[in-house]
């Protein structure tokens, strides 16, 4: 039997990982300044989360969700105060894709409709409802198109308030930064007032955090820069540091209801126990401040640089975007082949810089010199 053939793949072979270098099976050392899709947060291989992963697989990785998991409620407790939510409800679940599912669902559920409101740079997913919100003919086949979505640009505030107003839109979907998009940040201006035309109008916002969450912005969630509060957020990538796993967080407005959501695998005990701990190395280990600040370091940094080509730095915390007048692939290859340092990509044009969060300075400055070198 063979694969079936939809990724392109770099020619190299990952073998193991620690901090924020993986290593090929011939030994080579490489600077990861990408994390396998801003997955890895703590670090690759970080000894308090294989100590937690021994200790449960051990103990039990799994049982459905038909009895009580006390490592559920222990993860809820502990996430609460630590992302400022502590009065809403958590929904777990394995991917980004499925949390911004059950999102959407919840939205309709509790509007009784079904238009949904996206942005162009945006991307939520492969699953049917999160491709269909994802401006990608590309990736919809002809199924997915279930229900009708409505696309605007990030900053058409008249645009949406308009569509709004004719009464059908069940929700709208928003990354707190994009990622597959390019790093796209909304201005605090715009997302106030699409916090306020939602609520005024009992639109259900959705802010989906699946890359910009879990502290790489150098807040907990991205949208709070902006000083709002969603209805509902989506999380994923750094939740459990590369183990299948995400979650769902829903305002105090909506009512559960039994069968209403559900899943097999979602919220087992090695995930819940996993992300426990990245919690608590994420608070003990400062990572949040980290991103902030090393993030800064990053952009001032690259700002200083004479990058042949840019078009445009974006960023804030560790999720920056390299976008230049031309297409990338010679410069990621260097860095890939020659430097020895994996970077991410959106498009055709912009690099995607996404680190563990526990990157230090040293690490930084070696991006930088490598990154110069590539160009």
């Amino acid at each position: 039997m063979k694969l079936f053939d939809v990724y392109p793949l770099f020619d190299v072979t990952i073998d193991h990982g620690k901090g924020c270098y993986v290593y090929d099976d011939k030994g080579q050392e490489y600077l990861d300044f990408y994390g396998g899709h801003a997955v890895i947060s703590i670090g690759h291989c970080h000894p308090r989360y294989l100590q937690t992963m021994q200790e449960q697989a051990a103990k039990l990785s799994f049982y459905s969700n038909a009895v009580k998991n006390p490592l559920q409620v222990k993860l809820a407790e502990k996430l609460g105060p630590i992302c400022g939510y502590d009065d809403y409800q958590l929904f777990l679940i394995n991917s980004g894709a499925e949390a911004n599912e059950n999102a959407l669902k919840l939205a309709s559920f509790y509007t009784g409709k079904k238009k949904v409101i996206a942005f162009g740079h945006a991307f939520h997913g492969r699953t049917s409802a999160a491709v269909n919100v994802t401006q990608n003919p590309k990736i919809q086949a002809p199924i997915n198109t279930t229900f009708p979505v409505e696309f605007f640009e990030l900053g058409d505030i008249e645009g949406i308030r308009a569509s709004i107003a004719k009464g059908a839109v069940a929700a709208v979907i928003i990354e707190g930064i994009s990622g597959v998009g390019g790093i796209h940040i909304p201005t605090t201006e715009f997302m106030q007032q699409l916090r306020q035309v939602t609520a005024e109008n009992g639109v259900v916002l959705i802010l989906d955090e699946i890359q910009s969450g879990y502290g790489r912005s150098g807040k907990f969630f991205a949208h709070q820069h902006y000083g709002i509060r969603p209805d509902i957020i989506t999380m994923a990538k750094g939740i459990a540091n590369g183990y299948p796993f995400a979650g769902v967080l829903i305002s105090p407005m909506f009512t559960p209801v039994y069968g209403q959501l559900g899943t097999t695998f979602g919220g087992n005990h090695l995930g819940c126990a996993l992300a426990c701990t990245v919690l608590d190395v994420i608070q003990d280990e400062h990572l949040i401040e980290n991103a902030a600040q090393q993030g800064e370091y990053l952009m001032q940094g690259l700002k200083s640089m004479n990058i042949p080509g840019l078009k445009e730095l974006r960023g804030r915390g560790l999720m920056i975007g390299i976008e230049f007048d031309h297409p990338y692939k010679e410069v990621r290859n260097r860095l890939l082949y020659d430097q020895h340092v994996f970077t991410g990509a959106a498009g055709t044009n912009v690099l995607r810089i996404l680190p563990p969060l526990c990157i230090t300075r040293k690490e930084c400055d070696l991006f930088l010199e490598r990154f110069e070198k590539a160009l």
